[in-house]
């Protein structure tokens, strides 16, 4: 029975560390790396400085293009979006109503009596939204496909390890090979359906994060 009840805390421990060291999800095109692919030639040979594995053309520079081959991304986003708006709206009513004099019939106690009634209504609403975001890095990431246009679909992880957590650097997207520097680099500006991610693991992470309980009554409180 001890031995049992040993297993089952140790197996929930397990489970809490594996919580607690959880990759966040990614949303960037996988796979993340890829290996690359074997060229087929007719003529193969492999000697000390020639091998027909990692041969390029004499005059055919680093740049990447083929799947497999690695980019360096410079990102350099840079976004800030301001929206005002401001509503104003007036209503006023007012009715005015009297009883004449009455002869001859019941009720005469009412006679010249005066009615009167106002309404006001004023609505005014202003609202303010500001959003700035920054963020400068470099990645590394692998060419995963090459499209039939010549283009190249990237993907790349770097991971940041520190006694607090880690932290993930995740970069996708299509790049121009005409965009592509000597150097080997491209903007990360410069590449379509870009995917940038920052994510970390840790305690210090997970104190920032509402508990699901708070999350569950806060789906239908009213206030």
């Amino acid at each position: 029975m001890i031995k049992k009840t040993l297993s089952l805390i140790s197996l929930a421990c397990l489970a809490l560390t594996g919580c607690v060291n959880t990759v966040p999800p990614t949303a960037v095109h996988q796979p993340m790396t890829i290996r690359p692919e074997p060229r087929d030639s007719l003529a193969t040979f492999n000697g000390s400085i020639y091998n027909t594995a990692s041969a390029r053309p004499l005059f055919e520079d680093r740049r990447a293009r083929f799947v497999g081959d690695i980019i360096t991304i410079n990102i350099a986003e840079k976004v800030q979006a301001s929206k005002q708006s401001e509503n104003i709206a007036n209503r006023t009513s007012s009715m005015d109503a009297g009883i004449p004099t009455l002869d001859g019939v019941p009720f005469k106690g009412v006679s010249n009596l005066s009615i009167s009634a106002n309404n006001t209504t004023k609505f005014d609403g202003k609202g303010s939204n500001t959003s700035t975001a920054d963020f400068t890095s470099t990645i590394t990431v692998t060419v995963i496909e090459v499209l039939p246009n010549g283009n190249l679909l990237v993907s790349g992880e770097k991971q940041i390890g520190l006694k607090e957590g880690e932290e993930f650097v995740r970069f996708s997207g299509v790049v121009n090979p005409n965009t592509i520097t000597t150097a080997n680099t491209v903007q990360s500006t410069q590449v379509a359906d870009a995917r940038i991610e920052y994510k970390a693991n840790g305690f210090i992470n997970d104190v920032q994060v509402m508990g699901w309980l708070s999350k569950f009554f806060l789906s239908f409180l009213p206030f």
